[in-house]
């Protein structure tokens, strides 16, 4: 050691880089100098990418010299306990900064790393070696089945938000084998979800609708494989949101299987209105309009064609609903009691949620 009545240089200093650090701080009066702190956080931001906890940082700085090294800060002026004091704390702070510094700094790659790959991945993979590498390391398996849930609520979801947060913790706490991928896109919430059942996807919705009293709707695709399977199930979840909303579904989480009906009429706009037109459109000679009339009718196929159960859903007599009944056979020249025509009903009225009939005057397709 160097003799205590002359301050040690950093040059002369003997031992590991940190004991010459506490060595040349005591000989000061105990305090850090700018050029000790930034060799300080240094050292800590290097432990933390190395993986070493930070107590065994600290314990190394800390833990040897600190009651040894005991040189005087001048000529008459030794080293006091509260030089000591004061220079475990710097030395435990600036390790600290610098730690945590790095810390944050890797988990903000990792982030920017997992969502530049659920960007790609729903926008469509381009290159799949690269997807594949990227998808082992934010731990998602591309082989095999997934769903994809889609969530929408008056306030747009964004990565920062509480609600996005709750709902990622809570998902990774569940720990879903293969593992679940969560993410804010266009004010949507997101969930990719590995495997062909729908308990990740349910409890996704759970989630969803506890984070925020903003209440959601959520759409869930049927289960695809493959890469390119996310993205079809992803523009299916979106599809079914869209649908969702024209048909005004009083539910909050919507199956995309259970609209299948909808999404095939919907693909021949032009015959789904024309048939609507031809089948339901003398319901518009009704006194106050077609609407109360398809509104029994709806009311009954919903109901099993059951006269009662349909008298006790619109809270009508069962001699009322007959009495409609019979009006829409009359005006429309189908008899909803034949199961040839009551098909023609069936589908034109379906056809008639979809288009907002008669809310929204049909237009001719070309």
């Amino acid at each position: 050691m160097t003799d205590s009545s002359e301050p040690p240089t950093r040059e002369a200093a003997d031992g590991q880089p940190y004991e010459r650090v506490l060595v040349l701080a005591l000989s000061r009066g105990g305090g850090l100098d700018d050029e000790d702190r930034t060799r300080l956080r240094a050292t800590g931001a290097h432990a933390a990418e190395s993986g070493t906890p930070l107590h065994e940082v600290i314990d190394a700085h800390l833990g040897v010299r600190c009651q040894t090294s005991r040189p005087a800060a001048g000529p008459e002026a030794p080293a006091t306990p509260a030089h000591v004091v004061r220079l475990v704390r710097d030395v435990a702070v600036a390790l600290t900064e610098g730690y945590e510094s790095a810390h944050r700094a890797a988990i903000r790659r990792e982030e920017e790393t997992r969502h530049a790959f659920i960007d790609e991945l729903l926008r469509g993979p381009g290159d799949l070696g690269r997807m594949a590498e990227q998808a082992h390391r934010v731990g998602f398996q591309l082989t095999g089945p997934h769903r994809v849930a889609v969530a929408r609520a008056k306030t747009p979801f964004t990565a920062v938000d509480p609600a996005t947060r709750y709902v990622d913790e809570a998902m990774s706490a569940r720990r879903y084998e293969p593992a679940c991928l969560v993410t804010a896109k266009d004010g949507l919430l997101v969930c990719v979800a590995g495997g062909s059942g729908p308990a990740a996807c349910e409890d996704f919705a759970e989630a969803v609708t506890r984070s925020a009293a903003r209440h959601p709707l959520i759409a869930v695709s049927r289960p695809r494989p493959g890469a390119n399977g996310v993205v079809r199930s992803f523009r299916e979840a979106l599809e079914t949101l869209e649908l969702a909303d024209r048909l005004a579904l009083p539910r909050r989480v919507i199956h995309a299987a259970d609209l299948l009906v909808f999404q095939v009429l919907g693909r021949d706009r032009a015959a789904i209105t024309d048939l609507v037109a031809t089948v339901l459109g003398g319901l518009e000679q009704a006194r106050g309009g077609p609407g109360p009339l398809l509104h029994t009718l709806t009311a009954y196929f919903d109901s099993g064609c059951a006269h009662t159960v349909t008298a006790r859903r619109l809270g009508l007599s069962v001699r009322a609903v007959t009495y409609r009944l019979a009006r829409i056979r009359t005006l429309t020249g189908y008899d909803p009691a034949l199961p040839d025509e009551r098909y023609t009903l069936q589908t034109a009225a379906l056809g008639a949620r979809l288009l907002n009939w008669p809310s929204r005057p049909l237009q001719p397709v070309d």
